[in-house]
């Protein structure tokens, strides 16, 4: 007999808000942005009380201040988002058989079979009471048969709660739900559909799905799937791959820095795309430089979860800096990133502003299309130049 399935989607509302709130209590009630600078930035994260002036989560930072004049900006620090993060995940990871980390502040945990042993809605629940005491986070969890649904819960438990949608009930649950509230559906699929007149999700419920699949060829079925709350998606609890890397040999030793820089930015870009192709994200970066006469030094730095690569490729540069003796000429190179685990690259980056999200979005489509490298940075370019590959194995 098939167990039933009791999946957990657990996600730490307004998460850098929240941990400011904790270092600067007086930020609590007020309209608080994340986010990079007011002309060019986009807001990263914003509390409640900014959402109600419309504000959200990758808006341009100048749009957000002309909706809400008073809201107070904070630059963040990556450093305190990483460890809020790493306390959270510690308390799940010694309390759950499985579990899936997609984000910096969102999970999915698997209680199939637990049911057993305990009554799991009370055993995340007790697990929600526990993350809040010990780390002072607000919480929210949604639970159901699968991943989409229990995500469609949290959204709908929030601020702070949390919801148990039924066996047998995620029809029901999803039915008077807007589509744009099903995960995964673009705004473009949204807008397509309401052309129909589909606007809530019942109305997708009761579309053919042969309609669906003329409409949006393939994707048509996954459509169809998600919004009568059918997922067959499993925890991934964490990758296979602990770790991409590449290194490249030089035929003549190098000591020019450019050139060194070049084939790092290179390699950088060319595993990051390979992080955002797999939806996989990195927390430590490592540079490898092996000298002339063989001796080889590493250094490694940890960093927030991310696949973008205007945040490694500093990174990078800077690990250079620091592991290279300037005087000494360099016989190999290498790049690697590591402690990897599923998730999507995310929009809530202090470093992103409007002109980066779009180009990324574009850089990957083109590359996704027409195979990897098609476009790629100046700076990765100019090492075709130099008759060498970064890329060999």
């Amino acid at each position: 007999m098939e167990h039933k399935r009791y999946i957990v989607h657990i996600d730490l509302d307004s998460f850098f808000v929240s941990v400011e709130r904790k270092f600067d209590p007086s930020l609590i009630g007020k309209p608080v942005l994340i986010g990079g600078s007011a002309d060019r930035g986009v807001v990263a994260s914003c509390s409640y009380e900014a959402r109600k002036f419309g504000i959200h989560s990758a808006m341009p930072m100048r749009t957000a201040m002309r909706l809400c004049p008073h809201a107070i900006i904070v630059r963040g620090s990556h450093g305190k988002y990483s460890e809020a993060s790493a306390q959270v995940t510690k308390i799940i990871a010694d309390t759950v058989p499985a579990f899936q980390k997609t984000s910096v502040d969102e999970f999915y945990i698997d209680l199939t079979g637990m049911d057993r042993f305990y009554d799991c809605y009370q055993f995340a629940t007790d697990l929600r009471h526990k993350i809040i005491r010990e780390t002072g986070l607000p919480i929210s969890f949604g639970m159901s048969s699968n991943k989409t649904v229990s995500k469609m819960a949290t959204n709908e438990a929030k601020p702070n709660g949390q919801l148990f949608v039924q066996h047998g009930r995620e029809k029901e649950f999803m039915a008077p739900l807007p589509i744009n509230k099903i995960p995964m559906l673009g705004e473009k699929t949204c807008q397509k559909l309401y052309q129909y007149g589909i606007e809530k999700i019942r109305d997708l419920q009761r579309a053919d799905l042969r309609f669906l699949q003329t409409v949006f060829g393939q994707a048509g079925r996954a459509i169809w799937e998600k919004a009568n709350g059918i997922d067959y998606g499993d925890i991934v609890p964490q990758s296979d791959r602990k770790s991409i890397s590449t290194e490249n040999t030089f035929g003549n030793d190098v000591a020019d820095h450019k050139t060194l820089e070049s084939v790092l930015v290179s390699m950088t870009e060319e595993l990051a795309f390979k992080l955002r192709k797999e939806n996989m994200l990195a927390s430590c970066l490592a540079i490898k430089v092996r000298y002339a006469n063989f001796e080889t030094h590493t250094l490694q730095e940890k960093i927030a979860l991310t696949s973008a690569d205007h945040i490694l490729i500093p990174g990078i540069k800077n690990l250079l800096k620091r592991a290279w003796n300037r005087h000494r000429p360099v016989r190999l190179i290498g790049v690697r990133l590591s402690q990897l685990c599923q998730g999507n690259y995310q929009i809530n980056l202090f470093e992103d502003n409007e002109e980066k999200i779009r180009l990324y979005r574009a850089l990957d489509k083109i590359n996704f299309r027409y195979g990897d490298k098609t476009v790629c940075r100046a700076a990765g370019m100019e090492i075709g130049t130099r008759n060498f590959n970064p890329f060999m194995k």
